[in-house]
């Protein structure tokens, strides 16, 4: 999907999220990264395969 130089790193990798943002819709809470992950705003993810990435943000002390 990314056809721009260099390229973002592939939705298989654990730096999948540096990728660009294709599409934004923040009323929705989702955005569609140039490497085809649908990045949710709570951090989970659903990438091109179907396989879904809990979220992982990270707590917030009390």
């Amino acid at each position: 999907m990314c056809q721009h130089q260099p390229p973002c790193p592939p939705a298989e990798s654990t730096d999948r999220e540096a990728a660009i943002v294709a599409v934004s819709r923040p009323e929705q809470g989702w955005a569609l990264l140039c490497n085809g992950v649908l990045h949710f705003d709570d951090t989970g993810e659903l990438l091109p395969n179907g396989q879904i990435i809990a979220p992982h943000r990270t707590p917030v002390p009390a």
